[in-house]
């Protein structure tokens, strides 16, 4: 016997009628497929099993042949397989759609923070000129030293 809990939210999943799966992985196994179907690897099997398929019920005897001629199950098969590699091929664009707009997010933030860091770089190297024109250089302390010697040279 199950005693249901007031403290703790009620297990949704068990509520409904329609079946749970798992988002994440059905959209992996999705593009698992659409990959495959962008395949030269997939036409060549396709290509295979139609050729083999109408040979086999095209040359065989009668009593062999399971789809003649007009070949309605091939193409039965065929419209079935293209039914659903469409709507998987679908789910596997809006997926990499979200990546992308994720990365660019990501590349977005990471541009203003470099963006950001440069700015602040720039005003570092600008303060920096600025001390340092205000700072003597040795050419300027010989100069000055050297008139102060001969000041004091004058002097004597």
């Amino acid at each position: 016997m199950t005693t249901e809990r007031l403290d703790q939210p009620r297990d949704l999943r068990r509520a409904t009628l329609r079946p749970h799966y798992d988002r994440e992985a059905f959209g992996r196994l999705s593009e698992r497929i659409a990959r495959f179907i962008g395949t030269a690897r997939f036409i060549v099997y396709m290509t295979v099993f139609v050729v083999v398929w109408v040979v086999s019920n095209a040359f065989a005897p009668d009593e062999l042949v399971f789809d003649p001629y007009p070949f309605i199950f091939l193409t039965l098969i065929l419209s079935l397989q293209a039914s659903y590699a469409a709507p998987l091929i679908l789910l596997a664009q809006n997926r990499q759609a979200d990546r992308d707009r994720v990365q660019y997010e990501q590349d977005r933030e990471r541009a203003e923070r470099h963006e950001a860091e440069i700015e602040y770089l720039t005003r570092e190297i600008a303060g920096l000129r600025m001390a340092l024109s205000e700072v003597v250089t040795r050419d300027y302390l010989r100069s000055e030293l050297q008139r102060v010697v001969e000041e004091i040279r004058e002097r004597q």
